[in-house]
C-alpha cells in the first residue's frame, strides 16, 4: 500500500468528518474522477458481495461496531501532521 503524505492525512481527516451524505458525494466524485471504465463482472461481484453481508447482518451472525468506534480506530491510525 502507498504511503499516505501529511497533506493527505490532513484531507482524509477532514473527510471523516463530513457527514455521511457529504463522505458519499466526495467518495463518489473521486471515483469518477479516475476515470477508468466500470468492469461489470467486478460490479457483479461487488452486489453478490452486498448480498452477502445483509443477510449475514439480518441473521445476527455479523458483529456490528459503532461509527464512533470505527472513526476513533481510523483516525488513531493515521500520521498526524506536523
Amino acid at each position: 500500500m502507498a504511503q499516505i503524505s501529511p497533506e493527505v492525512s490532513k484531507l482524509l481527516e477532514q473527510a471523516l468528518a463530513l457527514s455521511v451524505e457529504e463522505q458519499e458525494a466526495l467518495a463518489e466524485s473521486l471515483i469518477s474522477s479516475l476515470g477508468g471504465k466500470v468492469d461489470d463482472a467486478v460490479t457483479a461481484a461487488w452486489d453478490e458481495e452486498i448480498k452477502r453481508r445483509i443477510a449475514a447482518l439480518d441473521s445476527g451472525e455479523a458483529k456490528t461496531v459503532s461509527w464512533t468506534e470505527v472513526r476513533q480506530r481510523n483516525l488513531a491510525k493515521l500520521p498526524r501532521a506536523q
